[in-house]
């Protein structure tokens, strides 16, 4: 059967906080070490690479990585619904200024990976505490404060949302990403966040295909993230087991990843505005959709055993699966367990999203008719 709307939603960010939360632990490493540190692939929910010794232990400490936890690409997310759930239409940079900022300083939830209730604020890596410094402190531009970041893929790790809000409609979440992710990013960081919110539009199209969801956002991807995504989806076609596409998926998209082999050592080159580069983690993550045929387990364990910053790529690859097939892909024991040990209610974030999205498609309805009505004026006033 085909999933609703409603389903499509509860399962793409269920998909994406249990992809997050597998992800967290192993993130960083390389697939022979995670192999060498499991005794062999991760296929569930693990424990801290450093077991007890995860608050002292570098370069991670102070999180607690891992046992079900999930990191701030979720914290971001569900900040994002939260503001949403406030502006109750289509977001732009100005939403971002003037909602999830003073949410993330203002705002105390429990952060799982700190064990404790305080603000998003103190989680949240540089790269999105910038969003704070340019909005609230340098009182920049809205839609030009993400000029001068890092381009990496923080926007896009949580731009589910903004598919899920333009279901069906990937041009237009495309449009609405760029505009949002303005306050956050540059370049093919911002382009990613654009690429990631169509390609979760496009996979809540019925009948959609991890096939039709790597066209649709080929259809609207730019300079090098076309071309990284083009790259490593030529790769990902030849394979339909992620042990034998881990490497050849990381060859296809090395050219353009600007951060280099030594995930924890970038070049120099790192993070800068580029029109040939991508992030690695939105082509890999459309690659093990490819890879593992839109199966839960097969793509997001294709993507957690890649290594490098795959919280985030099983992040969006969760993302896509779940609003492809619906909340009954994610197993169940995993979201159980994330959201016992993560002290969250999953499906809260997703019910108040929902609502939202059919608000606004409401909305969206009236205007095309409001349109469609004086353009029918205007052409019948021309003869």
């Amino acid at each position: 059967m085909t999933p609703t709307l409603d389903d499509r939603i509860t399962g793409s960010l269920i998909g994406a906080a249990v992809g997050d939360a597998l992800g967290g632990p192993v993130e960083g490493y390389t697939p022979e070490q995670i192999v060498e540190r499991h005794g062999g692939r991760v296929t569930g929910i693990v424990g801290p690479w450093n077991g007890e010794a995860w608050r002292t232990a570098r370069p991670i400490a102070p999180y607690h990585k891992g046992d079900g936890h999930v990191t701030d690409d979720t914290l971001m997310t569900h900040a994002l619904i939260r503001v949403y759930e406030k502006v109750r239409d289509h977001l732009d940079a100005y939403a971002v200024a003037d909602h999830l900022v003073p949410d993330l300083i203002g705002n105390p939830v429990w952060i799982p990976e700190l064990e404790a209730e305080t603000l998003p604020l103190q989680r949240i890596f540089l790269a999105e505490k910038w969003i704070v410094t340019r909005l609230h402190y340098g009182h920049v531009d809205p839609r030009e404060a993400g000029s001068g970041n890092i381009v990496n893929c923080g926007a896009a790790m949580y731009m589910a949302p903004v598919g899920l809000v333009n279901a069906a409609n990937p041009a237009g979440a495309y449009a609405e990403a760029l505009d949002v992710t303005g306050a956050h990013q540059s370049s093919y960081g911002r382009e990613a966040a654009g690429v990631l919110a169509a390609a979760v539009a496009a996979a809540c199209t019925p009948g959609a295909t991890p096939e039709s969801v790597v066209d649709a956002s080929l259809a609207l991807a730019k300079d090098g993230t076309r071309s990284a995504i083009e790259a490593v989806a030529e790769v990902a076609a030849r394979h339909s087991d992620f042990e034998s596409a881990l490497i050849p998926l990381r060859s296809a998209v090395a050219p353009f990843d600007t951060v280099g082999p030594d995930y924890r050592a970038p070049s120099l080159g790192a993070r800068r505005p580029s029109r040939l580069h991508a992030i690695e983690e939105l082509p890999v993550a459309l690659g093990m959709l490819l890879v593992g045929g839109g199966d839960y387990r097969r793509t997001v364990l294709g993507s957690v055993n890649y290594g490098r910053d795959c919280d985030s790529i099983a992040t969006m690859a969760g993302a896509l699966v779940g609003a492809l097939r619906g909340e009954a892909a994610v197993p169940s024991e995993w979201s159980k367990q994330v959201a016992e040990a993560s002290r969250l209610d999953l499906h809260a974030p997703a019910a108040a999203l929902t609502a939202v999205a059919h608000e606004v498609f409401a909305r969206d309805t009236a205007r095309r008719r409001a349109h469609e009505a004086a353009y029918a004026a205007l052409t019948r006033a021309a003869r």
